[in-house]
């Protein structure tokens, strides 16, 4: 029993060793995860409050358009683009998709006529490409005139509302989109990294060489499964300094029952990439097969889009897929504070499929 435990932890640190000598491994299971949570992060992560790009021309001279022009540069919803000074730019830049609408304040707008008060009628021009924004734009600015009209004129409403905050903290989008990344990279590191390091070891004849020796198939597969477990661990753990620090990531849950989760993932997208890379004999015939397998998993388990935006048939034949019991669950504890008492559906799912896919990377491995 000492000498397989001793067997299985010298090729789990032959395996870490590899991999921290390998640039190329390095690259793909830790910078170009971190590529992705960037862009995503970039996306997602910053205010989701609505904004509008606009032009503003202000035709008028009067000192209340030149005070409303001010305002409006200086609400954060609106992103005034200086450079158009006329409906002809203001036109062009709209039917470029640049701008999405434009705010024309005619000549006498803000004037003080035969009331007390100053009065005008704004006008929005819109490209029918943008006619939804325009919709949304005219529903502000409205509210913004009846900010300014109840200081001149008091109207009274039989019917109002009123909002009342629930006191919870409520998730960003990038909350929600980060957990999906760290499947990403699940995929990179279970899938990928052994689909390209089985059948160059083939190919150099090293598995042959190992194979000579007394360690067992099990002993094999073990000691690569811990050692991709603490690079897994080490990569992710990277990924989540990256967010927690410069976006700002809400984790709710567990850090220990996370990565207990997230090892299970690597454990079973692991056999995934000991069956294509056991049994293939080359690159050529491993990188096909791993695609065919990868792109499924990365597009129908909810790594880049949540699965609730799929049609209902879809979202229970994604259900299905080793992946998305492994992402459901990282979103479950960062995000709600579930406890692994709380996963049993995902936990079973995860063991179900971990069986069948060590089962066939059994019966398919190859030493050569």
């Amino acid at each position: 029993m000492k000498s397989s435990i001793f067997t299985i932890w010298t090729f789990a640190k032959i395996s870490v060793r590899r991999y921290f000598r390998d640039r190329t491994a390095l690259f793909f299971t830790v910078a170009f995860p971190l590529i992705f949570l960037f862009i995503f992060g970039g996306i997602f992560g910053k205010n989701n409050n609505v904004s509008f790009q606009v032009g503003l021309i202000n035709q008028s001279h009067s000192q209340f358009s030149q005070q409303f022009v001010s305002q409006v540069k200086n609400n954060k919803m609106f992103k005034v683009n200086d450079t158009v000074h006329d409906l002809g730019e203001a036109k062009t830049k709209m039917s470029r998709g640049e701008i999405d609408a434009t705010i024309v304040l005619p000549s006498g707008f803000g004037d003080v006529k035969n009331a007390s008060h100053p009065s005008g009628q704004a006008v929005i021009y819109y490209d029918e490409n943008n006619a939804s924004a325009a919709q949304t734009l005219s529903t502000v600015m409205q509210g913004i005139f009846q900010q300014i009209n109840s200081k001149f004129v008091k109207i009274e409403t039989p019917f109002t509302v009123v909002s009342k905050s629930t006191n919870q903290q409520g998730l960003s989008r990038f909350d929600y989109v980060f957990s999906g990344l760290v499947g990403f990279s699940i995929i990179g590191l279970g899938i990928f990294g052994p689909v390209n390091v089985f059948p160059k070891l083939k190919e150099q004849g090293i598995l042959r060489r190992i194979h000579i020796t007394p360690i067992r198939v099990w002993q094999y597969f073990t000691a690569n499964v811990i050692g991709q477990a603490i690079i897994g661990l080490f990569s992710i753990s990277v990924m989540f300094i990256v967010a927690l620090t410069i976006f700002h990531l809400k984790m709710h849950g567990n850090y220990l029952e996370l990565a207990v989760v997230i090892m299970l993932g690597i454990l079973t997208l692991f056999g995934i990439g000991l069956a294509i890379g056991g049994w293939a004999k080359n690159e050529n015939q491993a990188a096909p097969l791993a695609n065919i397998v990868t792109f499924p998993l990365m597009f129908l388990s909810g790594t880049f889009f949540p699965r609730f935006l799929m049609p209902e048939w879809l979202q229970h034949a994604s259900g299905l897929l080793p992946l998305t019991p492994v992402i459901d669950g990282i979103r479950m504890i960062i995000t709600e504070n579930k406890h692994l008492i709380d996963l049993g559906p995902q936990l079973g799912l995860i063991a179900v499929w971990a069986v069948i896919i060590y089962a066939i990377a059994f019966r398919t491995f190859r030493w050569e």
